[in-house]
């Protein structure tokens, strides 16, 4: 039977993305390459994907409309997942597990399964193993940077807290791209798994379940502005004046808050979409009132919401807010009419903070 060419990934196509993928991980030039080693028509090219990414299976074994030897030949040559899972940790409340992943180059990264109340199922996922922007108080920054993730590694990492999700009898419902690693520093592969995660046929995510966070990089929050999806965006903020956010977060020194808030501006006056802030609190650090008043002030206008978030202690020389300081400073956000949720903290027993896994386990 005549083979049929994959289609070309620049559109972002995802059967696309995944097959050529599958095809580089094995060591075939294309994917063309691949699918004509192994004879495969265009429906069978589907049909795998769809098993894959929508079925949720856990082997070629398991694709059970291919015939045997098809599904012994793809098992010798290709990976199913481009991750091995290491170590796990879940919390003592049962709220939240964290995954150690090993690639295919030995590096690993992490993922979290964060289970809500109400029926919420949230993945959060890495983008690049490690970080270089070292920001003063992460886990993964302090480790360094170690090259960026593929769209598969990125995307199987939502595939495989999937599979354990559906597994507990849950619905993986978010997406936070706010695992290890920058995003928008490696901004092609992660729009290609945003649409592996978002393909209809497929894995099949909304795209306003789905939040990139970015500590600031300011030309791909002005390319992702055009991208014209529904995403949503997410900022690391966690300081209000350059000073203290360039200790915090040194990429500040490149985007100050200035062109930083410049982008956002135009990506709400663009899209009409909400920026989402993110706060890390720090006690005596940047959670007093006139911090609090200060960020009210800076976020003046439409479309804009804080988290807030208690600190999870890493090796750096931070400690988390107390109760009533982390009260006052949403109060004071409150009555100068900026909208923010205190984030309730998960995985605090199980090294929960972003990097803190890896770490742990380099140790042992």
């Amino acid at each position: 039977m005549k083979t049929a060419p994959v289609p070309a990934a620049g559109k972002r196509d995802a059967l696309a993305i995944w097959w050529n993928g599958r095809a580089a991980e094995a060591g075939f030039e294309s994917a063309d390459a691949l699918t004509e080693s192994l004879g495969l028509p265009r429906y069978r090219l589907t049909q795998i994907y769809r098993a894959a990414t929508k079925e949720l299976v856990q082997s070629f074994a398991a694709i059970s409309v291919l015939p045997l030897k098809l599904r012994e030949e793809l098992t010798r040559k290709l990976k199913f997942s481009s991750l091995e899972l290491e170590p796990e940790a879940t919390s003592g409340d049962k709220q939240t597990t964290k995954l150690l992943f090993r690639l295919a180059d030995g590096k690993e990264v992490e993922a979290v399964l964060m289970r809500h109340r109400g029926g919420r199922t949230t993945a959060c996922i890495s983008s690049q193993a490690g970080c270089a922007l070292k920001c003063d108080f992460c886990a993964t920054g302090q480790g360094g940077f170690f090259r960026n993730l593929s769209a598969l590694e990125i995307f199987d990492q939502a595939v495989d807290v999937a599979r354990r999700a559906r597994a507990e009898g849950r619905t993986l419902t978010n997406i936070v791209f706010m695992g290890m690693g920058e995003p928008f520093l490696n901004y092609d592969r992660v729009m290609e798994s945003v649409a592996l995660l978002n393909d209809a046929t497929g894995f099949n995510l909304g795209a306003r379940h789905m939040t990139i966070s970015t500590a600031g990089v300011v030309t791909s929050i002005d390319r992702f502005t055009d991208e014209g999806i529904q995403v949503n965006l997410a900022i690391s903020l966690h300081a209000a004046d350059d000073a203290l956010r360039t200790k915090l977060m040194p990429i500040n020194k490149k985007w100050p808050i200035a062109k930083l808030m410049a982008a956002t501006r135009a990506y709400v006056a663009r899209t009409r979409r909400k920026v989402f802030y993110e706060y890390i609190l720090l006690g005596g650090i940047n959670d007093s009132p006139d911090d609090a008043r200060q960020l009210a002030d800076l976020l003046g206008g439409p479309l804009h919401h804080v988290n807030l978030i208690p600190y999870n202690a890493t090796d750096a020389p931070y400690r988390r807010s107390s109760p009533a300081a982390t009260g006052r400073f949403q109060e004071i956000l409150r009555e100068r009419g900026v909208p923010s949720t205190l984030r309730h903290t998960m995985g605090d027993d199980i090294a929960a903070a972003c990097g803190q896994l890896r770490v742990e386990h380099a140790k042992t």
